[in-house]
């Protein structure tokens, strides 16, 4: 009885104030009022609007973090000015591993995880070191215990085409690793950047993407990409690269295509998001192409294009969603903005069965801030199960999105 009567006075109360946030507080704030407008769908009021909806709360406390990753043992992998950070799924940090000059993670279908940094090397053997471009091999990242570090590919002699030249000091201090991908059978794509790309020069371009085996051996590189001038098969200064395999272990299998995207920050590309075939030739062998269909943009089924020339300022991060969906992800940096398109370069998401439009709808988004659809230099984006992960790098945190017609 006495707890009825306190609730009929608390009531009364309420109805006696001009509002009930006095004693209770309000759910209102200026995030949640950005997340119900941008965020929430309404299919019988809007029925063409979709968009990504944030996953809250996102994880913060990073120390600009660089990429993030979702690896084929579902841990998260983030790159941070504290090396790397393995996190569980609810984005608890299990295991830091200090690694110098980090900036890109990924793994393959072993649970190896690649990330690339920096190394010193004495070069000369005169005691004095070098600081070179490396990738470092690990294992055991998401286990008890110490992780172990396999193998370290070094600049210059992780390319089996410098094997007879001589190192070529700053230049070669210059170079960098810029981007990492893996393929079903664990082959390692590396991106690499730098000055010297003498197109007579029997060693390779430095603007490269280079093969290794499970083992780490050089096994090739992308021959018949253009180091040296913008076009639709250009490597100028890569800063990231992306292959159609990827987590999870699908039961069903994982693309074994040898197709890739990259992406160019040359103020003098013109189109800085690439997406490049593996050729094979029975006569020629095997070189890599421009994808003719990604240049085909088709007003009637778009707004919005990969290929329109200068489409991008300063992409930093591209990723290749491995479901059935296929959707290409890039973040620019100096844009703050992520950009979502469909497997052949149309801007924007498919509509649901109820839309009455049937081109593409735009779901990119972004903008200068810290609310929950802005960013601060945007350098590592990943997809992971319907769930998009932006490293936010300004903002010091991983921010995770939902498309709002894979919410159940």
């Amino acid at each position: 009885m006495k707890n009825f009567v306190s609730i009929l006075f608390l009531m009364a109360l309420c109805i006696g104030l001009s509002s009930c946030e006095f004693l209770l507080g309000s759910k209102e704030d200026d995030q949640t009022e950005e997340i119900f407008v941008q965020g929430s769908i309404d299919p019988t009021l809007v029925q063409n609007e979709v968009g990504y909806v944030p996953v809250l709360p996102f994880w913060t406390n990073f120390d600009a973090p660089l990429d993030v990753y979702v690896g084929y043992d579902e841990m998260v992998y983030v790159i941070d000015a504290n090396g790397l950070n393995v996190l569980d799924q609810t984005g608890t940090i299990q295991k830091q591993v200090f690694i110098p000059g980090a900036t890109d993670v990924i793994q393959d279908r072993r649970l190896h995880t690649y990330v690339t940094g920096r190394v010193d090397v004495d070069v000369d053997g005169d005691g004095s070191a070098e600081n070179l471009a490396a990738v470092y091999h690990l294992m055991n990242t998401a286990v008890a215990g110490e992780v172990l570090f396999l193998d370290t590919l070094i600049h210059p002699f992780s390319d089996v085409s410098r094997n007879n030249s001589a190192f070529r000091g700053m230049d070669d201090l210059a170079v960098e690793f810029t981007g990492l991908a893996t393929l079903a059978d664990n082959t390692l794509y590396v991106a690499r950047s730098g000055p010297r790309n003498d197109l007579a020069s029997i060693a390779r371009p430095d603007h490269a993407v280079l093969f290794y085996d499970e083992e780490g051996e050089n096994i090739g590189y992308a021959n018949g990409l253009n180091p040296v001038s913008s076009s639709l098969k250009s490597t100028l200064y890569m800063s990231a690269i992306a292959t159609e395999a990827g987590p999870p272990q699908a039961v069903n299998g994982i693309s074994g295509s040898g197709d890739f995207m990259l992406l160019q920050t040359a103020p003098e590309a013109e189109f800085k998001a690439l997406h490049i075939l593996k050729q094979v030739d029975a006569e020629t062998g095997t070189s890599y192409v421009e994808d003719a269909v990604f240049a085909s943009m088709n007003p009637d089924k778009a707004d919005r294009f990969m290929y329109e020339p200068f489409r991008f300022e300063n992409p930093a991060d591209v990723y290749i969603a491995p479901d059935n969906i296929g959707y290409i992800f890039v973040v620019d940096a100096d844009l703050d903005s992520l950009y979502q398109f469909t497997p052949i370069g149309f801007e924007g998401v498919n509509p649901p069965p109820t839309s009455t439009t049937t081109k593409q709808i735009i779901a990119s988004f972004g903008g200068e801030g810290g609310g929950p659809f802005e960013f601060i230099e945007p350098s590592g984006v990943c997809y992971f199960e319907e769930t998009v992960f932006v490293a936010d790098k300004g903002n010091g945190r991983i921010c995770r999105y939902k498309l709002s017609t894979d919410i159940e």
